[in-house]
C-alpha cells in the first residue's frame, strides 16, 4: 500500500480530433519529470473498447449513435476512476479527450467525471485549433490511421462532423488554461502547460467548479 504517497498530477487535454492533443501528450510524457501515464481517448477506444461498441467515448457531436449513448457515461466513469486510481498511487496522468454534451439526450458527463477526481490535482486544458489547420491535417492523412478521420472534398471542404466538433467540444467548458496549436508546435504547448503548473493553480480549479455544478 502507498497510503502516504502524494497524488500524481492529472492533466486533461480537451479538444477536437486532429487539434494536436496526442502530440502534446507525447511531449508531456517525454519531457516532464516523473512518470506520466497516457489514459486518453485513443487508448480507451482502440485498445479497450469492444469493436461493436466503438467509437465509444469518441462519439461525434450531433447524436451520431443513439444506440450507444447509454454506455457513454459508464465508459467515462470507468476511465476517470482509473485516472483517479493512478493519481492516488502517485502516478501522473495525461488524458487527451474530446468532451462534449451534444448527444441525442442530456448526459451531463463532465461534471460527473469531475466528481470522481475530487481532492486530486487536476489541470483542465482546452486545446484549440483553427478549422483550416484541422482540415489540412485531416486531408494530409496520418500513417496508421487511414480512414479514421473524415476528410474534405471539392464539394464539401469542411464536412458537417468536423464543424460539429469545432462548435461543441469547447462549449461552456471552464478551462484552467487554453493553448492553440494552429501555429504553436506541441513542444511549445507542453512548455506552456509546464510553466502554468509550476506557477501554481488558482482555487477553485476548473474541475472543482465542475464538480460543484
Amino acid at each position: 500500500m502507498h497510503t502516504s504517497q502524494a497524488p500524481g498530477q492529472i492533466i486533461i487535454l480537451n479538444g477536437p480530433p486532429r487539434a494536436g492533443k496526442s502530440s502534446i501528450a507525447d511531449c508531456i510524457q517525454a519531457t516532464f519529470p516523473g512518470v506520466w501515464m497516457n489514459l486518453g481517448v485513443d487508448v480507451h477506444v482502440r485498445q479497450m473498447t469492444p469493436e461493436h461498441f466503438r467509437p465509444g467515448i469518441g462519439l461525434r457531436p450531433g447524436g451520431e449513435r443513439p444506440d450507444l449513448e447509454d454506455h457513454i457515461p459508464t465508459f467515462y466513469a470507468a476511465l476517470y476512476a482509473s485516472i483517479a486510481a493512478h493519481s492516488r498511487l502517485g502516478l501522473n496522468v495525461v488524458a487527451d479527450l474530446g468532451h462534449h454534451e451534444s448527444y441525442s439526450k442530456p448526459l451531463d458527463i463532465l461534471p460527473r467525471c469531475a466528481r470522481l477526481l475530487a481532492e486530486l490535482p487536476v489541470l483542465f486544458v482546452g486545446v484549440h485549433c483553427s478549422l483550416e489547420a484541422i482540415m489540412a491535417r485531416r486531408n494530409a492523412g496520418q500513417t496508421g490511421r487511414e480512414g479514421t478521420y473524415v476528410q474534405g472534398s471539392s464539394g464539401d471542404e469542411v464536412p458537417l462532423p468536423v464543424r460539429l466538433w469545432q462548435q461543441a467540444v469547447h462549449e461552456s467548458h471552464p478551462y484552467d488554461l487554453t493553448v492553440d496549436t494552429t501555429s504553436n508546435a506541441p513542444e511549445m504547448c507542453a512548455k506552456a502547460i509546464g510553466e502554468f503548473l509550476a506557477a501554481g493553480l488558482a482555487s477553485p480549479t476548473a474541475f472543482e467548479r465542475l464538480a460543484m455544478a
